[in-house]
């Protein structure tokens, strides 16, 4: 199974393509449990017809699930899904919402399909660490899979939300990425990993971005702060473009 939003893009064709063989379950569904009342909901990108084309090209016998808000949830739904672990901090710091949105849905349709497996890409780094904890805290029968970042020419990920960006700011954007790069470089050389977060705010500030929720070096596994760089680590960023909010990460 692939769980998507649609507006899709190249770099969920990837996942499809990752997914393989004999048959992909594809949801497209927008949650609107996962939104709060003063973000993007009602403006998400929508193109049903074109979803269904772009996957029809990549040639996999694809199963495509949609439904809409009524089937997911019905009247009277008075559920919610909480996950801790991982999700607290970062995203949660900034959209306190979104993790028992995402955490609820997802259960919904991983046991609708009851799938093998399922594929997340990695640029929802958080998110991919609170959908493993949910399926194996409640003994969901699919294993859950990271795939690589897709990412433009220029290396900025791959975003249903990156059609939001005019001209210029596009290019803004795609200086998240090379930042990153140029955090880890300083960390890597200073060893003082709170400086180095620094460094990328106020560089991403310098590159053009009007706001930066967060540049964070966290433990790769479970996102617990990162005190030095002996192990395995992911730096995440966040930072708005305007009204565009983007969000990107890096194995470190």
């Amino acid at each position: 199974m692939v769980p998507t939003m649609g507006a899709l893009h190249d770099g969920h064709l990837s996942l499809v393509r990752m997914a393989g063989k004999p048959t992909v379950v594809v949801s497209i569904f927008v949650n609107p449990s996962q939104f709060a009342p003063h973000e993007d909901f009602d403006a998400y990108p929508r193109d049903l017809d074109s979803d269904l084309n772009k996957l029809g090209s990549t040639g996999a016998n694809i199963i495509v699930f949609a439904p809409n808000a009524r089937e997911m949830y019905p009247e009277g739904f008075a559920t919610s899904i909480t996950v801790g672990g991982g999700s607290a901090g970062l995203e949660t710091d900034f959209r306190p919402h979104f993790f028992a949105g995402v955490a609820t849905v997802v259960a919904k349709l991983l046991l609708a399909a009851l799938p093998d497996t399922a594929i997340f890409g990695q640029k929802d780094y958080q998110q991919l660490l609170v959908v493993t904890r949910l399926a194996a805290d409640l003994g969901l029968p699919t294993k859950i899979i990271g795939a690589p970042i897709a990412r433009e020419v220029d290396g900025l990920a791959m975003s249903s939300r990156n059609a939001y960006l005019s001209a210029s700011e596009r290019t803004v954007a795609g200086n998240l990425n090379k930042v990153l790069k140029d955090t880890i470089a300083r960390a890597r050389e200073t060893g003082d990993l709170r400086d180095a977060e620094k460094y990328g705010a106020a560089a991403l500030e310098t590159v053009g971005f009007d706001k930066v929720d967060y540049v964070a070096i966290r433990d790769a596994a479970n996102l617990s702060v990162a005190t030095g760089v002996s192990g395995p680590a992911r730096i995440l960023a966040a930072a708005k473009i305007g009204k565009t909010r983007l969000i990107d990460n890096m194995a470190f």
